[in-house]
């Protein structure tokens, strides 16, 4: 595929100046800032920051429901919806609930039920539920975070890429982010696999998060095409990075985590929408301005999630490995979507309209912080 180029750098948490003057424009605003998923989705119900809710600020909706991954890839949503994190923040007196996921087409599922209303998300499922919707059911309204993805093996039985034939390699889930990009490279690489399936020249397996580690660890896998921290998990069991996904990448950069909304959500309630995509960008200043608070916050959350913390072997590499921005990267998810299509998993889509980035850049506007003016095509407003 064309949009794959050799990397010309690799993503870096150390922030531009302008996260700098974003930061101090929040502040100066007044805006105080402060595992591994499931099979089913996990519902929590909690209160606002009662600092937020005490300013008596009224949106439009009585309650928001917002869905995210137990990843690192989706630290954005781990910091923001902390206790006292900018989401809860922002969305002042509007009570929250949340659901937990363990991979994209679960959590389009939810969206399209109506039991998440706002949900972080990989850019696969986001077209899949898009086309399947005829154009319908979301709008993707802001970036997350780039990166965060890689081949793992075990180096006993794969050495390089010829060796992946006949070799079992696992994905979180089928037609998930890391599914595509798993069955596109094999493509490119000459293996002939069935993407429904699974069979082919490599077998791929469509296995949970969670359970990809004890997987690998008795030898029912070979590898896995996964995000962080389950990356970082099999390196500390003795697996090695065959391919990190940003090497396939123009500037290292592509589209693991952006935020959709559901269109009628966004219709009846875009002053909720807006304080989210609000707390999203506080929250990815708040990151790489303090990523050591960052990353404890974020093994807190997974702690909890998870009933145990990263070890530092573990949550290090990983957090090191995904960059948080506020940029969807609009032109990697319309090569995803290419991908998809060469895999069999999707018929040749109109992506028209899915970006929606008109509350984004009115954020980014009141902080200073230039437009995201790239949307691919897909965009509207």
């Amino acid at each position: 595929m064309s949009a794959f180029r050799p990397p010309l750098r690799r993503p870096v948490h150390r922030s531009s100046g302008g996260i700098v003057a974003l930061t101090a424009a929040l502040l100066l605003g007044g805006l105080t800032a402060c595992g591994y998923g499931s099979d089913s989705p996990d519902t929590s119900s909690t209160g606002n920051s009662p600092a937020r809710a005490a300013e008596g600020e009224a949106l439009s909706a009585d309650e928001v429901s917002i869905g995210y991954f137990a990843n690192i890839t989706h630290g954005t949503a781990l910091v923001g919806l902390a206790e006292d994190g900018p989401i809860r923040e922002e969305l002042a007196g509007t009570a929250l609930r949340t659901q937990v996921f363990n991979a994209g087409p679960s959590a389009i599922e939810a969206l399209n039920a109506g039991a998440v209303d706002i949900t972080f998300i990989g850019p696969n499922p986001a077209i899949n539920g898009y086309v399947q919707s005829g154009g319908r059911n979301l709008r993707i309204v802001a970036g997350a975070a780039s990166g965060g993805a890689s081949l793992v093996v075990n180096p006993d039985n794969v050495e390089n890429l010829e060796d992946l034939e006949g070799k079992r390699i696992a994905t979180p889930q089928l037609g998930n982010t890391q599914d595509v990009a798993l069955l596109n490279y094999l493509d490119e690489q000459g293996f002939e696999v069935d993407g429904e399936s699974g069979t082919g020249d490599v077998t791929v397996l469509r296995i949970a998060n969670a359970e990809i580690p004890p997987a690998f660890e008795n030898g029912s896998i070979d590898g896995a095409w996964v995000p962080e921290p389950t990356a970082a998990k099999l390196v500390s069991q003795g697996a090695v990075t065959l391919l990190d996904e940003g090497d396939l990448w123009e500037d290292g950069r592509y589209v693991v985590t952006h935020v959709i909304a559901s269109q009628e959500f966004l219709a009846d309630h875009p002053d909720v929408v807006e304080a989210v995509i609000r707390g999203v960008v506080r929250s990815n200043a708040l990151i790489n301005e303090n990523p050591e608070e960052a990353k404890e916050t974020i093994n807190s959350a997974l702690e909890e999630l998870s009933g145990a913390a990263l070890p530092d072997e573990v949550l290090d590499p990983a957090f090191e490995h995904v960059e948080f921005l506020n940029d969807p990267l609009a032109k990697t998810l319309s090569a995803g979507a290419e991908h998809a299509v060469a895999a069999g998993l999707l018929d040749e889509p109109d992506l028209t309209g899915i970006y929606d980035l008109r509350l984004l850049n009115k954020v980014l506007a009141e902080v200073g912080e230039p437009k995201i003016t790239e949307d691919a095509g897909l965009g509207i407003g």
